[in-house]
Parts: structure tokens; sequence; C-alpha cells
């Protein structure tokens, strides 16, 4: 299916919540979001493991589907973290012995070390698109690790500078996303959440690494920003040390978390030329919101950016919410739109 043509279109970030039966949600959360090997969290032996993820990714697209989601992806099953699983497929890195990030609240990570010039040395999720075309009937979504994100959650043990790093990331990604793009895949999504993080250095080359990143990819690009999962980070901050800086970008859409920090939406006066996708679903709080609570978070962002340029969607990934909570968020979602649909059309 094509890209959905009517207005308020719904998506998701990324991650849908990974079934128990596949993962220990015990061990993932207590890996936190993982930039090395989280291997550990696999229930399924490693021969059947494929097979496995193969089977809850076709779950995920269905409820996805069922949910009423117009644009879907494949719920990142397979993936231990949203960026690990392309960032430790590149040459360059060794996971094995493994550096430290230290985040702004204190948390420290293990983290991968670049050890010799980034690149991608074949395809890493052109297999997950290629499934994720195979079962979806709606319109598709795959998601990268940005460029920036990438040269900030690994330790530098080789290049002069990070900027260098960063563009190679770009170099890579980029590769990544043509062959994405091969497969049919509708919509191409860049994760930057380290933009927010590191605003400095985002200025000086955050927004040259993601414009080489999505060079001469055609059809919808977004880039996405969040303050972090809920599961990971309980106090967000209500605006965005790096949001405006983005209209720079070649990205069709920027996607941003509004619902749980409460965002100022006056914000998106400054990005007046990109399409909007707008996280509406408060994954911070365990209840479900109601379908009129969410037309309400849409009403709001309406004030600021016309209904052809709004796209729906979560705060961030789900990930770490309990599926049956994710399954009815998704659903308030796309009947909270809507809702706000039929009252635009009169």
């Amino acid at each position: 299916m094509t890209y959905p043509t009517h207005l308020l279109p719904t998506t998701v970030v990324g991650s849908y919540p990974q079934p128990d039966w596949l993962v220990d949600r015990a061990t993932l959360h207590q890996h936190g979001v993982p930039r090395v090997h989280a291997h550990d969290m696999w229930r399924i032996p490693p021969e059947w493991l494929e097979q496995a993820q193969d089977d809850a990714t076709s779950l995920a697209i269905q409820e996805l589907q069922r949910a009423g989601i117009d644009i879907v992806t494949d719920g990142e099953i397979r993936r231990e973290s949203y960026s690990n699983r392309f960032a430790l497929a590149l040459e360059g890195i060794d996971a094995a012995t493994p550096g430290q990030v230290t985040s702004q609240t204190g948390r420290v990570t293990p983290v991968p070390r670049v050890v010799g010039p980034i690149r991608r040395v074949a395809a890493v999720e052109s297999r997950d698109a290629t499934f994720l075309r195979q079962h979806a009937t709606h319109a598709t979504k795959i998601t990268l690790p940005g460029p920036f994100t990438l040269s900030q959650q690994a330790r530098n043990d080789f290049y002069k500078d990070e900027e260098e790093l960063a563009m190679d990331y770009a170099v890579a990604v980029n590769q990544e996303l043509r062959d994405l793009k091969a497969t049919g895949v509708d919509v191409v999504q860049l994760d930057e959440p380290w933009v927010r993080q590191s605003p400095e250095k985002a200025a000086r080359y955050g927004i040259k690494a993601i414009n080489r990143a999505l060079q001469g990819i055609e059809g919808p690009t977004v880039v996405h920003l969040c303050f972090g999962y809920a599961a990971v980070v309980a106090n967000k901050p209500s605006s965005y040390s790096f949001l405006g800086q983005l209209s720079d970008t070649v990205a069709d859409q920027i996607s941003i978390e509004a619902a749980q920090p409460k965002l100022d939406l006056g914000v998106l006066r400054d990005l007046s030329g990109k399409t909007i996708m707008l996280g509406v679903l408060d994954l911070g709080d365990p209840g479900v919101e109601s379908a009129e609570t969410v037309a309400g978070r849409i009403r709001a962002g309406l004030k600021y950016v016309d209904a052809t340029k709004l796209v729906i969607a979560p705060d961030c990934g789900m990930k770490y919410l309990p599926r049956a909570t994710a399954f009815g968020k998704l659903k308030a979602m796309a009947e909270g739109a809507a809702i706000v649909r039929r009252e635009l059309a009169g």
C-alpha cells in the first residue's frame, strides 16, 4: 500500500513490545537501552531465534494494523535496542572490549569502541524491511539510528575528531537507507535523540551528518528526537534544547515527543516548513488514554501546524510497555485521529 493521502495519518515511532515468550523482560530492563550485545535477553536458543523473531514480528505487524495504524513498522522485534542491531554490524567496531559512556543522569553504559574506519560491509536490515513489506497491508516504515547519535554512543579510539567519525557513520547510514528503499518500504526514519543531549556538538556537525545520511533518499524521510524511553527517563524537560535547527535538515518530517513532557507546542513555529510527527501518547502513563484525550492533544497541535502537515504518533517507541497497554493506547490514538478527521471534514 502507498503512503496514506487522508489527513492526520497515524504511525508508530518504531518499536512495539516484544512478547514475553521471546524476551526476558527483567533482563531487558536491567540492560536499559543496550549499546553492545545483550544476547541474554532472548529466551529462545540461537538456532531457533530468527524463526521466533519472524513469528513475533508477524504478530506485531498484525496488531499494529488491527489497532488502526496507517503506517506500520516491524515493531523492531528483532532488535535488542533501537540502535545496536545496526551499530554493531559495522566494520571498525570492537564490541567485545567495550568502553563506557556516562549519561546526563549519571548512568554508565557499556558502548562499542571505534578502532578502525567505520564501514558498512553488508546490508543489515534489508531482510527486515522485505519481511515487513511481505506481511503488511498498510503503508510501511523502517527505522535506523542516525549518524550523530551513533557517534555519541561509541568511544572514539580511532578518528582524529568526532565530526569525522559522524560523517563516516553518515555514509554507512546512507548506504543502508538506499538498500532499504530498494525493498519498496514507504518511509525511512532516522532516530537522533542525542542531538538534544549534545546540542553544541549537534550545532557544529549534527545537521551536516544527518543531511549526508539522507542524501539522495527519495520518498518521505523522518528525523525523530525524544527525551528517552519513559521506562528509563521519568522526569523529562518541557522544552527541547535542539529543535528549530532541524528545519535545516533535508528530512521531510520531524518527529517529536510532546504528550508526557507537556511540550509547549509553540516551538513548532520554528519548524513551519516541515511535516510534524506529533507525539500524542504519554508512555509514562500506565493507563490507556481515551480517544477524546488523544483528540484534544491533536487539536492542540493543529493550532500551530496545518492538518495537511501533521502525522499522529506515540511520544516514543513502545518497547518497554505491557503489550495490552501498547495496543490499547494505539487503538485510542487511531480513534482520536478519526474524531478530529471528522471534525475537519465538517
